[in-house]
């Protein structure tokens, strides 16, 4: 009889764009896969997929106490009736949830994937205080498991938890991102032109948005030539999200292009010079940052957990302090002036690319601890109570 596999993802976005490829190696190895996510407002077709896919409406922001146990209680009932024998759970309230949801259902083994940790451990004062306090109770709680692998994409997020959950370091694997298609995203030399510069993310405030704004006005009154790119859309699910007044403001700037969702990033990716993430939100690692790094391109994003493990600080890209629009223009601006440096910063993040961030290392290392936690199970079955 195959195992059974259940991923938990918040959105279907995020599965399609960052778990897919592990779910489809899982089902070929001989899994039987199923994978439970929030609809998005687009709900995107999932069927042609071999996997059980699991749709629920799940609210992404401003969520009651009544949605939050509503999101319980649905994965709750999801685990007692299909019995996985081993839970993948993917972002925060999967995480916290799924993860007190599998302790009463007394699931096996569960794997909890850290693809950062948001707004609630960066954010101040008295509310961010009391939000730290609260995620620390229910991370506790939610790790608890009998048998646990917890991944983290940096060792920042990995110290902050360990210390808030009491990891053992058995428990805690290090895989630096969700990788990259090395051949999908191949560098390729850039034709003559403007310097461009591109922003790709969700356009939530924290990414840096307003900073990349200013920026451009900055070098722009420089009299410095140079092609800003944001593409990205608004995130309704997000209470931080620009809003679509804000969008039309940026329609009608003349230093910056809006490009608005791009299917295929990719050729915009090797269309541009730099490409530049000035967040300061609780990232993973930006899947953007190793996409442009296996394009070949150079980079410019902060000093800040996530951001900074997706480059060779001044041999791949460079780091500016958040919330600092004035360093990120002076960065931009000085890599204007050096096109050998460019060069040389893409040559650099292609072998950094090939070397963490092939995606065919990180569904192997998924499906090893896939077995490894399938093999304490059985192993700890086969023990006399």
């Amino acid at each position: 009889m195959a195992e059974r596999l259940l991923i938990v993802v918040n959105v279907d976005w995020f599965f399609i764009s960052h778990r897919l490829p592990i779910a489809l190696e899982a089902q070929r190895q001989g899994f039987e896969v199923h994978v439970a996510m929030g609809r998005s407002k687009e709900g995107l077709a999932m069927h042609e997929y071999p996997f059980k896919v699991h749709s629920y409406d799940w609210k992404r922001s401003r969520a009651s106490i009544l949605d939050e146990i509503r999101m319980f209680m649905d994965l709750y009932r999801l685990m007692r009736r299909i019995q996985p024998s081993i839970l993948h759970l993917v972002t925060i309230r999967p995480v916290l949830f799924g993860g007190i949801a599998a302790r009463i259902a007394r699931l096996p083994s569960v794997v909890v994937a850290i693809s950062g940790l948001g707004t609630t451990f960066v954010a101040k004062g008295v509310r961010g205080t009391l939000r730290r306090l609260v995620a620390g109770i229910l991370y506790r709680f939610a790790l608890k498991q009998r048998s646990l692998k917890v991944i983290f994409q940096n060792t920042e997020d990995q110290k902050i938890l360990s210390g808030i959950a009491s990891l053992r370091p058995d428990q805690c694997v290090l895989i630096r991102g969700s990788g990259v298609d090395l051949l999908a995203y191949g560098p390729r030399v850039r034709k003559s032109g403007r310097f461009t510069v591109l922003m790709a993310s969700r356009l939530i405030r924290e990414k840096g948005v307003q900073e990349f704004l200013e920026a451009a006005t900055i070098l722009s009154l420089r009299n410095v030539d140079c092609r800003f790119l944001l593409a990205g859309e608004i995130d309704p699910g997000n209470p931080n999200s620009l809003t679509k007044t804000d969008l039309e403001k940026i329609r009608r700037s003349v230093n910056v292009e809006y490009l608005g969702q791009l299917d295929n990033i990719a050729n915009t990716i090797l269309d541009s010079d730099v490409v530049v993430l000035p967040s300061y939100y609780g990232e993973g690692l930006p899947k953007i940052l190793i996409e442009a790094a296996a394009s070949g391109r150079a980079i410019i994003t902060t000093d800040m957990p996530g951001c900074r493990d997706a480059i060779i600080p001044n041999e791949s890209g460079i780091l500016v302090p958040p919330r600092n629009a004035i360093a990120l223009a002076d960065s931009i601006q000085a890599l204007i002036h050096d096109p050998a440096r460019v060069r040389r910063f893409g040559r650099a993040g292609r072998k950094l690319a090939e070397r963490d961030f092939d995606i065919r290392q990180v569904v192997a290392s998924h499906l090893e601890i896939y077995r490894e936690l399938s093999s304490d199970s059985a192993m700890s079955g086969m023990v006399d109570p």
